[in-house]
């Protein structure tokens, strides 16, 4: 019975996942032709080696780093920010609840077209910006990375918003009357009790910083020069300079990546998260 209920579960997982992941390391270990009529010759796993140690990994690995250094931190602090000021009890405060959630219904190609809007150096509202000049390179990827803040700004707040609202009024009223300040009941109260969904946001954040491609082709092209190619951009390869060989080298890459990335970081954080009874 039990075999039964898994078996849809399990031929999706095979057919989505398992086998497309086997094509890539077959794609990764044969060299391809260059014409059609030859078949893929069997190199090894050299070829794959070869690939996750150049120069392409390691700049796409540090881009991709970059670019969740930026987004992950600032997007997890406004967003509990912005939660804790919407979580008060106050006339018209589900007005602006709505307005701070609203970005969360914004796909990554409208905020990537607003900020465009607004931050480009020729047409742009904000001209003297010039984040996304081709004579400052080093400022793309905060361009980039500022709209993604503001496009997942709005699931972070809608997660932090709920779990604080699951926090019992006894707990901060019995510490009020303790002596505790403010900040205080902030750090060594809220912050334990929403702990599981700051460890659910903080992976869902890094995860979603690693596959992040539209934003960058539709505000940079990956550049200037290469300065905002990330790992999955160079693996997409709009411009069409990397064999199918590579690509897939890069995407075995990231998957083992982000599989580490975030099992390291479930590992750290779970120690800190406090789940109530």
């Amino acid at each position: 019975m039990a075999l039964a209920f898994l078996a849809p579960a399990v031929l999706i997982f095979a057919v989505f996942s398992y086998y497309p992941l086997y094509r890539l390391f077959w794609y990764a270990t044969h060299r391809q032709p260059r014409f059609r009529n030859k078949e893929a010759t069997w190199v090894g796993f050299g070829q794959l080696w070869d690939t996750l140690t150049s120069r392409d990994f390691t700049s796409g690995l540090l881009h991709s780093f970059q670019f969740m250094v930026y987004t992950v931190p600032l997007g997890l602090i406004l967003g509990v920010l912005l939660a804790v000021a919407a979580h008060r009890r106050l006339a018209g405060i589900k007005i602006f609840q709505t307005i701070f959630s609203s970005t969360v219904a914004t796909s990554v190609a409208v905020a990537s077209v607003v900020f465009f809007t607004l931050v480009n150096p020729e047409v742009g509202y904000f001209k003297d910006v010039s984040w996304l000049s081709l004579s400052n390179p080093q400022s793309a990827m905060f361009a980039v990375a500022l709209t993604t803040v503001w496009q997942n700004l709005g699931l972070t707040f809608i997660i932090v918003l709920a779990a604080l609202q699951a926090v019992p009024d006894e707990m901060n009223e019995a510490a009020t009357l303790d002596g505790f300040s403010a900040t205080k009941r902030f750090f060594r109260i809220t912050v334990p009790l929403i702990s599981p969904a700051l460890l659910f946001l903080a992976v869902v954040l890094v995860v979603s910083a690693l596959q992040a491609y539209a934003q960058i082709e539709f505000l940079t092209g990956g550049g200037p020069g290469d300065a905002t190619e990330t790992l999955l951009y160079k693996i997409a390869d709009p411009k069409g300079v990397r064999g199918l060989d590579v690509r897939s080298g890069l995407s075995i890459g990231l998957f083992a990546l982000t599989a580490i990335v975030a099992a390291v970081q479930y590992s750290l954080l779970s120690k800190r998260v406090h789940y109530g009874d």
